[in-house]
């Protein structure tokens, strides 16, 4: 796991706002090692013509209208996150800060006041650590977004039993446990290495497997640290069956690492069903709240591109849009709705 630095910080966040990248930048380490963001990264905001950029036209009056989001570079054009907000609850922000994918700067940024609402994860235990409030999504902007395992046909022709391997695995995947897994990682500082371990072991992971003898595997994550938790959930049930395992982690956000698993740059990656279904599909709005129907459509979407959705887990991870408390209580926050309230 990597680790980040908090002298580095501010000059990080910097470089992210301006060059506002749509590729994925830093990974995300440890939450312990996020805190309140420097001086120099709260002055390269203060102009928002280079650092930050308008999200398109608030309409005036409403606390929203008022309020900086932060999230991911990427989020302006996802239907789960700048264009839900607007299309779901007709919520627009004054600005739009790009930070990271649920990570260290956006917890810092949220923490700071660098920006008034940010975007984390519902399975980050940093959220009840410092206290933060998630709003609740009442208008059901989120689908089902439970984790699933998309693979390369040409690894199934090649190992059909790998299916059998992994979803009992997925299936044990509860709330509860991704959660845990999350916190060992960025609260207790943790390698995502020894925590797949322990939790494969009390899983009942045996070794001594044969069934992918001489048979190569590349699995993939992007830059968030529970896709390479799942990332190293995979590998080590693989490895435990005598597959040979080449990581290929922390490589980018979703635009970079789904082309590279339909390219077979990489064989395996851990998804998230909703979202993954409407990247595919180019937003066609097909993802709904049943688990089991979005897998469904997501392999339909899947097919021609050769790729299959595997067993689908009880864990999911959903855009959680995440205020500080006393944000909150100025302004009467508890619900994503509330953001469209006039504003005091």
């Amino acid at each position: 796991m990597r680790t980040f630095r908090r002298a580095a910080l501010g000059a990080t966040i910097v470089a992210l706002l301006v060059s506002a990248c749509t590729s994925g930048g830093s990974s995300p380490s440890a939450t312990t090692a996020a805190t309140a963001a420097p001086t120099a990264a709260a002055s390269a905001v203060a102009s928002p013509s280079t650092a930050a950029s308008p999200a398109s036209a608030a309409p005036t009056g409403s606390i929203a209208s008022q309020l900086t989001l932060g999230g991911p570079p990427e989020c302006p054009q996802r239907p789960f996150c700048v264009l839900g907000l607007k299309d779901t609850y007709g919520v627009e922000f004054k600005l739009f800060l790009p930070l990271d994918a649920g990570g260290p700067l956006s917890l810092s940024a949220i923490k700071s006041g660098l920006v008034d609402v940010g975007l984390l994860f519902s399975s980050d235990p940093s959220i009840q650590v410092n206290n933060l409030v998630a709003l609740e999504d009442d208008k059901h902007l989120q689908k089902a977004d439970n984790l699933v395992p998309v693979v390369r046909n040409d690894l199934l022709a090649k190992a059909p039993g790998l299916p059998d391997l992994i979803n009992p695995f997925m299936a044990k995947l509860t709330q509860e446990a991704l959660t845990d897994l999350n916190k060992q990682v960025t609260v207790d500082g943790k390698d995502s290495k020894s925590v797949a371990a322990a939790w494969l072991a009390a899983n009942g992971l045996t070794t001594g497997g044969t069934s992918g003898a001489g048979i190569k595997v590349k699995v993939g994550s992007t830059n968030f640290y529970e896709q390479e938790i799942l990332g190293e959930i995979f590998a080590q049930v693989l490895e435990a069956n005598g597959f040979t395992v080449e990581r290929k982690f922390q490589l980018g956000n979703r635009e970079v690492v789904f082309p590279a698993l339909q390219k077979g740059d990489i064989d395996i990656l851990a998804e998230y069903a909703a979202t993954a279904l409407e990247y595919v599909n180019k937003g066609a709005g097909e993802a709904t709240g049943d688990a089991a129907e979005t897998v469904t459509k997501l392999n339909t979407r899947l097919a021609p591109l050769k790729l299959t959705a595997l067993a689908f887990a009880p864990a999911t991870d959903q855009n959680a849009f995440v205020v500080t408390k006393a944000t909150a209580d100025k302004y009467k926050l508890q619900k994503v709705s509330d953001l469209a309230n006039p504003a005091p």
